[in-house]
């Protein structure tokens, strides 16, 4: 169950000119990292700032920028010959800061244990991949609730007002995600 995560390949060959362009003007991968953060950031403030409704739009445009980002940095970085052990750990950490921050748009609508929860449970399907990469399994990626599914059910919230349904979802659908890319782990490394 790879959830909107099996559209990357289709989406990374839709931004495969944006790459050639930045590998030609020499852009750092860690840039596109920050750039990640600080559009998730945005998203963030859209929400916490703008009514339900006129917040959807730019919240979904930020979002967006926020998974180019993450497709692009990595990608181009491989495209360039510039992968370094320190960008895969910025990538990783920038990714998860990323997912935090944009959750912290929560804080003005909904309760701080709500949010908390949410934030904690969206970080357990990438600690179970990277353990698994760890032990030397393939990196685990998709499920019912990633990183894209998390960004889409944001901008449900932003358009909709429904902020603490959405909190319970991105918890409930993150901890199944990691539940459910552990277990294909657990039967791997068996």
């Amino acid at each position: 169950m790879n959830g909107l995560y099996a559209l990357k390949p289709w989406y990374a060959d839709r931004l495969s000119g944006v790459r050639a362009s930045l590998a030609r003007r020499e852009v750092s991968p860690d840039t596109l990292t920050a750039a990640g953060v600080v559009s998730a950031a945005g998203a963030a403030a859209a929400l916490a700032w703008l009514p339900a409704g006129p917040a959807a739009l730019p919240v979904a445009v930020l979002l967006a920028a926020r998974l180019a980002f993450a497709n692009l940095d990595g990608a181009l970085a491989r495209d360039t010959g510039r992968t370094t052990r320190r960008g895969a750990v910025l990538n990783e950490l920038g990714d998860r800061v990323a997912d935090l921050v944009v959750l912290a748009g929560f804080l003005t609508l909904a309760p701080l244990w709500l949010v908390a929860a949410a934030g904690l449970a969206a970080t357990l399907p990438s600690w179970v991949s990277l353990a698994g990469a760890a032990a030397g399994a393939p990196r685990r990626n998709g499920g019912p609730v990633g990183k894209t599914e998390r960004c889409l059910l944001v901008v449900v919230a932003a358009a909709s007002g429904w902020a603490v349904p959405v909190l319970i979802v991105i918890a409930a659908g993150s901890l199944l995600t990691a539940a459910l890319r552990l277990a294909g782990l657990w039967r791997e490394l068996a």
